[in-house]
């Protein structure tokens, strides 16, 4: 597993990430650059996150999925101290870090280049419309979507029953994504473009990559490989902790 270290420049305080929030998120595209959903030969990489709050720490998964077959090609995860305090609509600065340790290892690993990031949270369905699927997508230049569990602060009608069925989610009369049935009766997922994606396609690619379940078959994946990873890391400490207390008693 990767350790990364806090990037030169990051930044330290709110001001400071609000800033490079606002200049950053001038450089969004929203016109859609994504490869066709479900296309063979097409790497779709998810990206998911898992803290141990007690420690301070982060472990971060990329995973590499067939965006046909839905096939795991590769997988590589990254492991290190918060970068950033907890600041709501701010967490992309605790976790941007680890995920691009984990992406550039994924790189190494796969020999390929992805053609579709999906976090699982936010893009433009966020407060400052610069969730982590944006930041992602800026600062790779890889079409970027987010696929969240809840809807954040945002409210949508609730949208029909079958798979497919979507309805705006809004902030006031602003849409800024979709809630998305993936199944048939489930629970939807709240779905929004990041960078170089349309919200129609972002809506396509997640119906593509969930057919089975309510989450995308990328987030399933990062999920389970972000908390082992974590389990791992934290149980490793301990042992180490535990070693380095042995020589001093």
């Amino acid at each position: 597993m990767n350790t990364p270290s806090r990037p030169a420049g990051w930044p330290r305080t709110e001001a400071e990430a609000l800033a490079v929030q606002d200049e950053l998120r001038l450089r969004v595209d929203g016109t859609d650059h994504s490869p066709e959903p479900g296309a063979s030969g097409t790497v779709v990489v998810g990206l998911d996150v898992a803290y141990d709050d007690e420690r301070d720490m982060v472990a971060a998964a990329a995973v590499a999925l067939d965006a046909h077959s839905l096939d795991v090609l590769a997988r590589a995860t990254a492991f290190g101290r918060v970068a950033f305090p907890y600041v709501p609509g701010l967490l992309a600065f605790r976790e941007i870090p680890a995920l691009l340790e984990a992406l550039d290892s994924l790189r190494e690993k796969s020999g390929r280049e992805p053609g579709l990031l999906v976090c699982d949270g936010y893009g433009r369905a966020h407060p400052r419309r610069f969730g982590l699927a944006s930041h992602l997508g800026v600062l790779t230049g890889v079409p970027s979507i987010g696929v969240a569990k809840n809807p954040f602060v945002f409210t949508s009608a609730e949208p029909g029953p079958r798979r497919g069925d979507s309805a705006p989610l809004l902030d006031g009369t602003e849409e800024v994504g979709s809630a998305l049935r993936t199944q048939d009766g489930v629970k939807p997922v709240y779905v929004s473009s990041g960078h170089r994606v349309s919200l129609q396609a972002a809506r396509a690619h997640t119906l593509s990559l969930a057919r089975r379940y309510r989450l995308p078959e990328t987030t399933r994946c990062a999920d389970a490989l972000c908390r082992a990873a974590l389990r791992e890391a934290v149980q490793g400490e301990v042992r180490g902790d535990a070693a380095y207390g042995g020589k001093q008693s």
